[in-house]
């Protein structure tokens, strides 16, 4: 047998044996449920993962509900293109900006207990199939709502209902009670190179 030939038995054994093990895994996975997944650190792309999972609720005919804390002082392409599809996505931009620019305590609560009014009703409502509660971590980890009251709605909502929560930070209570907990890391930024935030990348 050439080297080639070596290579390429090796690679379908090893192939073979990975098939072997995610069909285990497949068909140990026997129910369904309401997800929910939780994606923070602090490198970029926690909410366009969050709208990635909108868009795919989309294409299963599902509907989905948005509300955005913390975010709110300039307009971003995923909210211009989701209310192109009002029937399907209820959209909210409830932040007044970034903490570091507001510089108000008071007016974040304010804001995030007015955000947090908005998500309790999609939080009820079994007709949405997929709840996005974009920078709620961050809300959280400042204290800007109690978190037994976040904890209980998450708890009591529809049984079939999917939640995604994203921002930097997420606490170890939120963390404790998700199904799926992602972290994204900065290996490099541009913005680091002097680059500010670009259309359709960032905003």
């Amino acid at each position: 047998m050439t080297a080639e030939s070596i290579c390429n038995q090796r690679h379908r054994e090893r192939m073979l044996r990975k098939q072997k093990v995610v069909d285990e895994l497949i068909a140990g996975a026997t129910h369904d449920k309401g997800l929910l997944l939780v994606i923070t650190g602090n490198g970029k792309g926690k909410s366009s993962s969050a709208f990635g999972m909108v868009a795919r609720s989309l294409g299963h005919g599902m509907k989905a509900g948005v509300v955005q804390f913390i975010k709110g002082a300039f307009s971003t392409g995923e909210e211009t293109f989701f209310r192109r599809f009002p029937d399907e996505v209820e959209y909210h931009v409830m932040g007044e900006g970034f903490t570091w620019v507001t510089q108000d305590r008071n007016r974040d609560i304010q804001a995030a207990e007015a955000g947090w009014t908005v998500a309790q009703t999609m939080l009820s409502n079994p007709a949405i199939n997929l709840v996005v509660l974009d920078e709620l971590n961050i809300v959280l980890k400042f204290g800007y709502l109690p978190l037994e009251r976040v904890l209980n709605a998450l708890h009591q909502r529809p049984a079939g209902q999917h939640v995604v929560i994203t921002g930097r930070g997420a606490i170890r209570e939120l963390i404790d009670i998700a199904d799926t907990v992602s972290e994204v890391n900065n290996i490099k930024h541009a913005f680091k190179q002097g680059i500010r935030a670009q259309k359709g990348i960032e905003l």
